[in-house]
């Protein structure tokens, strides 16, 4: 079992503030803007079978709204009807009314098993999108900021399976060649699991390729599994597409690299159902093949031919192995012998010392090659630069939320440490200093530990403020100290006090179900701007509830 590594993470005292005294209620009136939509967001409720903690963290748990970190005045959301719908704040005062920019060229509401929908802007010209079937769809939209030269198109729609939401994706373009990586979450059902909760969560890195001199359309080069007992609260695909980063309570570890896992499955059940008709096994300088004989098999039953590359083996009459061999032998000094199990003992010379070989006869699969503990280390040594796993463990810091800031880099995490609130930048280029500290919110680790009702937590990108979102009701917004028109004295200890710490609170006069606050980088006026879907609850006949959809932004 792999051991966590230790790796502080190191604080930048320069960003904190030991003399913070607390956040002041602000009464400061907020702007709230209303839209009324012509067709519900494509909500998707936990079914029965969707029982656990993982299934309501993954699902139930949903943002609907999605924020463009490329142009973080829009945000878009998937309706009942298929169509992505986008939002966008016009000059920081009124909201601009939803405009339908893709359909989904199939109907969501036919499928009873389905996930929802989902999205991620892998880059300013690129979007990577789910409809919570299991297809995956790359979409070229031009550039989204520009209404003229915007234009959703799809490159790119397979079937993978079961159905995934989208957690990240990455775009790189090399000289040759334009690939996009994304990573997909599945949970999924384990039917051997009796002690546990029965399902385990699955992780799909999925890297899609054009090359340039062929002019094919885009495909699957690459399928990395990585299987889980826990929803990770962060991950996200390395700048350059070399790895994964993954914060979570259990470790995850890879099943399948560069292939299907189905597919692997079945080979797995047939190599357990069919046993080998031979093993093999090899040295730098032989090969020695061991073949189990029937219990009437005598010596003048064995006919074997030996040729500097072919190979031909008859037992009673009937051609048990023959075909030609991966590299020549020295036929001459090949052997065989009958063992006292009752085997026969092939000894095969290499001659060509030193070369490994990867199979004993080109294509074929009845054997089963048996290989030593030094062998097994020597290669794995020699193909440690290749591939490498590290596990960390970041201690007990209480995990928060996480944050784009920057698109190009992969998104910050903010960690509790004591009563802070501190967010960290990763950086994979610089394993020495791998987690940066760039902002702190005081206090709001320990403030938010008292919101139990709390469902989605967010910041600014310019750490201007962080909010709070409860499940019904209330939103809470906590503003960075901020310079005072007037100095404040504390009459005990005569301090002066020339910052404050702003806390806005907006609370509705019916019950609301908040689906999303999206902080964009809206500057510094007073009248911050979040926006959020929501639901008016209101009872109808039959003592069913129905809930309205709006879209506001305070």
């Amino acid at each position: 079992m792999e051991v966590a590594a230790n790796c502080s993470l190191r604080v930048k005292r320069p960003l904190l503030d030991p003399r913070f005294e607390g956040y002041k209620l602000s009464l400061e009136p907020l702007p709230c803007y209303q839209l009324e939509l012509d067709a519900a967001v494509a909500e998707v409720k936990l079914r029965d079978d969707q029982y656990t903690l993982e299934h309501m963290h993954a699902f139930g748990m949903y943002n609907y709204l999605h924020c463009d970190s490329w142009y973080q005045d829009s945000v878009y959301y998937v309706d009942n009807l298929g169509r992505i719908m986008n939002l966008t704040v016009m000059l920081d005062t009124a909201l601009g009314k939803p405009r339908e920019v893709f359909r989904l060229p199939t109907d969501l509401i036919a499928y009873d098993n389905r996930l929802c929908a989902s999205m991620h802007f892998t880059s300013s010209t690129w979007v990577t999108l789910s409809d919570g079937t299991g297809r995956l769809y790359l979409i070229g939209t031009g550039e989204r900021g520009n209404s003229a030269s915007e234009k959703w198109e799809i490159m790119f729609n397979e079937e993978l399976g079961n159905p995934f939401i989208i957690i990240h994706s990455i775009s790189l373009l090399k000289a040759e060649e334009h690939s996009i990586a994304t990573l997909l979450l599945r949970i999924e059902k384990e039917e051997l699991d009796m002690k546990g909760s029965g399902f385990y969560v699955s992780l799909e890195w999925v890297t899609i390729n054009k090359k340039y001199k062929d002019k094919k359309k885009y495909e699957i080069t690459k399928r990395n599994i990585l299987h889980g007992k826990s929803v990770p609260h962060y991950a996200a695909i390395e700048p350059d597409g070399n790895g994964l980063m993954i914060v979570s309570y259990k470790s995850f570890t890879f099943v399948q690299v560069g292939q299907n896992l189905e597919e692997s499955k079945d080979e797995d059940m047939s190599e357990k159902i069919k046993e080998p008709l031979y093993y093999w096994q090899q040295t730098e300088d032989d090969l020695t093949v061991t073949i189990s004989l029937p219990e009437d098999c005598t010596k003048e039953d064995i006919q074997i031919q030996f040729l500097p590359d072919h190979v031909n083996v008859v037992l009673k009459g009937q051609r048990f192995l023959e075909g030609n061999l991966y590299s020549s032998i020295d036929h001459e000094s090949s052997t065989w012998i009958i063992k006292e199990n009752n085997s026969l003992e092939i000894s095969l010379i290499k001659k060509n010392e030193g070369l490994t070989w990867p199979e004993l006869v080109v294509g074929d699969k009845e054997g089963e090659f048996i290989r030593d503990s030094a062998q097994c280390a020597a290669i794995a040594e020699r193909l440690m630069h290749l591939t490498s796993d590290e596990l960390v463990n970041l201690g007990s810091n209480q995990y928060l939320f996480s944050v784009i800031v920057d698109p190009k880099e992969m998104p910050c995490f903010c960690l509790r440490h004591d009563v802070d609130a501190l967010l960290w930048q990763p950086h994979s280029s610089n394993q020495d200093d791998m987690w940066e500290h760039i902002a702190t919110f005081n206090a709001l680790g320990y403030v938010q530990a008292s919101k139990r009702d709390k469902k989605f937590f967010a910041c600014a990108p310019n750490y201007s403020y962080a909010a709070l979102c409860e499940c019904l009701r209330r939103v809470f917004i906590y503003r960075q100290p901020t310079p005072m028109s007037t100095v404040l004295y504390n009459r005990k200890e005569g301090r002066k006090n020339i910052t404050r710490g702003q806390a806005l609170m907006y609370k509705s006069l019916s019950s609301l179900h908040l689906h999303h606050i999206c902080s964009s980088s809206i500057e510094q006026s007073k009248s911050r701007v979040s926006v959020r879907v929501e639901y008016t609850r209101k009872q109808i006949a039959g003592g069913m509830i129905h809930w309205e959809p709006f879209i506001h932004v305070d």
